[in-house]
């Protein structure tokens, strides 16, 4: 068989929708060959193909008047042309999806790539099956497919490796910050200049001031005015004694700084009695634990403006033949809902002799007391040269042997541990809520665990997601926003028995409910965990008591919610 033309009609077939050829034909024959096909049906009405004296019209009607057509040589087998003809009249709904005229024209080319399915150039008929024309039509490739499954994994990997790095910048800006908190301004050079603004005071105003709007401006003062937790009239940055960070994170120890050298011209007899006044003047100041000119010099960890960085601080003299320290670092991760997830305390007691007096020492502790009260989950050790006997028995923390502890190196001589919820002293929460208008409100509290601990300087640092400020609804407390990197600390003075609960509600713009995670904790505290205390430091040989400097503190090594 050999088809010159497939076409399909509509109009009683006068009017021509698609039409194929298959065979070299100019478009005069072709449209001749289309214009006589209605005159010769009219006809012969009842035959489903017509004859000329050139090709046979074969045709087979469709919905809405429309015919399908095949256009064939006269030497054609007349029963393949029939097939062809069933084959085609399948194809085209099945394309379409309906047999409209509108229809035809929307999927003129699809109808055209079906027919070249069918039949060949040349007119000759493929052996193939509806399905087989479906799936050609349909391009299905298994090799595009695992391509773009390739692509889509790479992507995927990408994004991911991509949240990764941001994490891994965000917690990376986050423990800087938290360092700056921790050190109270160590390693200044590595913050942005940009200040922190926004200062925001809550409490009631002192008596005799006037009323503060949201960011604590009060009764006109300047920016960070407005009532702290006690309700001390606020004041400008420029007070160091009305900057709640001025000292956060600082230890208790004294610092003595090297005295400044100004450097001036030469000036008859006064070089020799300028060394001796400065030496005199550090002296005085090292024996009274005074710091020379530190008040000026102090670093600001919130890049407020409130001093220059200090210049290196040199170790104070010893001023006792012994120094001890307990120390107990608090490794707490939250739930959003400030459930506690994992708590964990390890604590130490470390003793340093400064003089020949404090090497010959016996460290009394409260064993029984703390050995009662802390029994499940707790854990002691003493150091290997340590007297474990003696200890065990006396609760007296002494080398083996009488041995002396060596001069000016600290020796860790009883470390304990202990994991339990409880561990936490206070709990944070954060809910953030999509507001569906762009913007994201966001309640904060906090809540006091241990009703005995008393907690000081406590700043709740997390990001924003944006630089613009927030817009504060209600604040226990204080906060600080940083416009450079998108932070906002919120500050208590204290967290005790009478300050156990405190909430932050304010709304920010943004989508993303996750950029306010991980939360930071940071605070200073000398409330225990373990109920542990030194009753004595005496001579082993003599039994005198032996003065000391002691620091009780404790440190929150890793506190967060996530």
């Amino acid at each position: 068989m050999v088809v010159l033309s497939a076409s399909i009609l509509s109009n009683r077939g006068s009017k021509a929708l698609v039409s194929r050829q298959f065979v070299e034909m100019n478009r005069l024959r072709v449209e001749g060959l289309l214009a006589a096909f209605p005159k010769l049906m009219g006809h012969s009405k009842q035959h489903t193909f017509v004859e000329t004296d050139a090709v046979r019209y074969v045709y087979q009607p469709l919905e809405n008047g429309m015919f399908l057509l095949l256009i064939t040589t006269k030497a054609s087998n007349i029963v393949e042309d029939l097939g062809t003809l069933r084959l085609l009249a399948k194809v085209v709904p099945d394309v379409t999806g309906s047999v409209s005229e509108h229809a035809i024209n929307e999927h003129a080319f699809e109808i055209i790539f079906a027919f070249d399915e069918v039949l060949t150039t040349g007119g000759y008929k493929e052996d193939i099956s509806p399905s087989t024309i479906r799936t050609n039509l349909e391009m299905h490739s298994h090799e595009e497919e695992m391509a773009n499954m390739l692509k889509e994994s790479k992507e995927a990997a990408a994004k991911e490796q991509m949240q990764a790095q941001a994490k891994m910048i965000k917690d990376r800006q986050m423990a800087a910050l938290r360092d700056n908190l921790m050190s109270g301004g160590a390693g200044a050079g590595s913050r942005p200049q940009t200040g922190m603004v926004g200062f925001g005071g809550g409490g009631p105003p002192a008596p005799g001031q006037g009323g503060f709007d949201m960011f604590g401006q009060q009764g006109g003062a300047g920016m960070g005015g407005g009532a702290g937790q006690g309700g001390a009239p606020g004041g400008g940055f420029g007070a160091p004694s009305d900057n709640p960070y001025a000292n956060l994170g600082k230890s208790n120890e004294p610092e003595i700084e090297a005295p400044k050298v100004v450097a001036k011209g030469m000036k008859l007899g006064g070089v020799g009695s300028t060394k001796k006044k400065d030496s005199l003047m550090a002296g005085m100041l090292a024996e009274d634990n005074l710091a020379f000119g530190a008040a000026g010099n102090a670093a600001d960890p919130f890049g407020l403006g409130i001093g220059a960085p200090a210049a290196a601080a040199v170790p104070a003299a010893p001023s006792a033949p012994a120094t001890i320290i307990v120390e107990e670092k608090v490794l707490v991760q939250m739930s959003r809902e400030g459930v506690v997830e994992s708590a964990e305390i390890k604590g130490t007691i470390t003793y340093t002799a400064n003089t020949d007096a404090g090497t010959m020492a016996n460290v009394a502790v409260n064993k029984s007391v703390y050995g009662a009260k802390c029994s499940a989950g707790w854990s002691f050790a003493t150091h290997p040269k340590v007297d474990k006997k003696t200890y065990e028995k006396n609760g007296i923390l002494c080398l083996k042997g009488g041995k002396p502890y060596p001069l000016n190196r600290p020796v860790g001589i009883l470390r304990w541990n202990y994991s339990g919820e409880d561990s936490a002293p206070f709990t944070v929460n954060c809910w953030p809520e999509d507001e569906g208008s762009g913007a994201i409100n966001v309640n904060m509290e906090f809540e006091l665990q241990r009703s005995d601990a008393v907690i000081t300087d406590v700043n709740i640092l997390f990001p924003l997601g944006t630089t613009d400020p927030p817009a504060i609804e209600s604040i226990d407390g204080q906060y600080k926003h940083d416009p450079s990197t998108g932070m906002m600390c919120w500050h208590h003075d204290v967290i005790d028995a009478n300050n156990s609960t405190g909430a932050l509600e304010f709304s920010i713009a943004g989508g993303d409910v996750d950029v306010f995670f991980p939360v930071q904790i940071a605070f200073t505290s000398q409330s225990l965990m373990c109920p542990l205390e030194i009753t004595s430091l005496t001579n082993s040989t003599s039994g005198a008591s032996i003065p000391n400097n002691m620091t009780v503190r404790v440190v929150p090594e890793s506190y967060q919610c996530v």
